[in-house]
Order: structure tokens, then C-alpha cells, then sequence
């Protein structure tokens, strides 16, 4: 068995023999769920990398490039910035 001791701001530091236990790792979220009991249970929530879900859609049209992408996007944030209301500014 571990302890651990909360700091003034809340904050513990999760021992060491609890993270390999339970295979925590810098980056990965903490989920606690408290009961009525006022016991808790902890689940491990893994992040992943967006580059894992590469390829999980199929593509359902070609992908035109890079520079007409950023064309495409300055032009709708053109007509966004034209749409605005002129509001004048006293001197």
C-alpha cells in the first residue's frame, strides 16, 4: 500500500509503485469517480496522438494541396472580415 500527501494547492504526487500499477504516464488524464460512500475510483484515460487517426475515414474526394487549402481558407475568412459592421471611432 501507498500514501500520498495533498499540498496546500491540491495537488499529490501519485507514487511511483501506483503508476506503473496502473500504467500512468506524463500526459495522461485522471478520471475520478466519486461514490455516495465517499470512496473513489480512478481511471486511467490514455491521450493519443492525432496521427493515430490517419487513415481512420476513407477519403471521399482527393486531397487538392496544401497552398489551395490556404487559399480556399483566406478567402473565407475574406468574406467573414467584409461581412463585419464599419464601426467609426470618434477622434
Amino acid at each position: 500500500m501507498s500514501i500520498a500527501r495533498v499540498t496546500s494547492k491540491g495537488q499529490v504526487t501519485i507514487p511511483y509503485e501506483v503508476r506503473i500499477a496502473l500504467d500512468i504516464h506524463q500526459g495522461d488524464d485522471l478520471l475520478f469517480e466519486v461514490s455516495p460512500e465517499h470512496s473513489v475510483r480512478l481511471k486511467v484515460v490514455k491521450r493519443r496522438a492525432l496521427s493515430e487517426l490517419f487513415g481512420a475515414l476513407p477519403a471521399t474526394r482527393p486531397f487538392p494541396g496544401k497552398d489551395e487549402i490556404r487559399e480556399l481558407v483566406g478567402q473565407d475568412l475574406g468574406e467573414d472580415f467584409k461581412r463585419l459592421p464599419v464601426r467609426r471611432v470618434a477622434p
